[in-house]
């Protein structure tokens, strides 16, 4: 049973390791991965079985080596995982069509969009960061892992990521705890049941029809999803809270905008519509704020 494998990268010149890895893991703690002076970690659950990558600058290249059963599985992702596989091809040219846009994409040339190669675990974080603030949502997440944990293998104390047949074998009141009320959990009940066939869709464009049509689980979630674990840069997030104003304010000089005027105004970048809204989020770009903002709560109190 192969228990470590290594594999050196090449990055392109200017790649920013760190900010291409860090959109992985949930900010300020993350039970399955972590992002220090050593490197980055990721904990996944492989069809190969558990493993935890290890990606370190060595020089100008990036060693990357696997531990645990899945080893082997998932450093040959790992080019993919630390964003490499991230095709620019066209984007400059989409770029160069509004001048902000043209401006933060050479900022951020070094900035590459990462992709696991595996579903549940995001969609998982995703279903938490419906219609919650980021601080709840993320909350949750790290008490579920904690919950569900397995220890990873490799050096770093991780776990691995929720078992989805043990989550779909978990009654829906065992999450009130962890902040996540019926209608979310029963979504991620859902999710965890079929997640064996998530994981064999083909890309993005099949794996976004099998979520959506699970109750529960809209266009924004799969954006939110797909955009990761596949590294799909057209996707968007509709229906998010602040997107649509920024994309507005940013490309339009409006300060509020819906949907639809969204959709619109980033028509020009198809294909990379999803990388543009990363661009604005990267640059700090935000529409003008008005009134009080969304209050954080606690479910587990309810």
């Amino acid at each position: 049973m192969t228990s470590e494998v290594t594999r050196r990268l090449t990055p392109p010149e200017g790649y920013r390791f760190e900010a291409s890895v860090r959109p992985l893991l949930v900010p300020k703690h993350d039970p399955c991965g972590v992002l220090s002076d050593s490197g980055f970690w990721l904990a996944a659950r492989t069809p190969e079985g558990p493993a935890t990558l290890h990606l370190a600058r060595s020089g100008g290249e990036l060693a990357a080596t696997g531990h645990g059963p899945g080893a082997r599985w998932i450093v040959d992702r790992a080019d993919a995982i630390a964003g490499l596989r991230d095709d620019l091809r066209g984007f400059a040219a989409l770029a160069a069509r509004h001048p902000l846009v043209g401006r933060l994409a050479t900022t951020f040339a070094g900035v590459r969009l990462p992709a696991t190669g595996r579903v549940f675990p995001r969609l998982l974080r995703a279903i938490l960061e419906q219609k919650v603030t980021g601080k709840e949502a993320h909350r949750s997440y790290r008490a579920i892992c904690r919950h569900f944990g397995e220890p990873a293998p490799g050096p770093v104390d991780l776990v691995l990521p929720p078992d989805p047949a043990a989550v779909a074998a978990t009654p829906y009141w065992t999450f009130h705890p962890f902040g996540v009320e019926q209608r979310r959990t029963q979504a991620l009940l859902r999710a965890a049941l079929v997640a064996e066939r998530l994981e064999r869709c083909a890309d993005a464009a099949e794996a976004t029809a099998r979520m959506t049509a699970l109750p529960g689980i809209g266009v924004w979630t799969a954006a939110e999803t797909v955009r990761y674990a596949y590294g799909d840069p057209d996707a968007v997030s509709v229906g998010d809270f602040h997107i649509p104003n920024t994309v507005a304010w940013a490309l339009a000089g409006e300060a509020r905008g819906t949907d639809d005027r969204m959709l619109e105004l980033l028509e020009p970048f198809r294909g990379h519509r999803g990388r543009v809204c990363d661009l604005f989020a990267l640059g700090g770009i935000g529409a003008p704020k008005f009134g009080p903002r969304m209050p954080i709560r606690s479910f587990a109190r309810f």
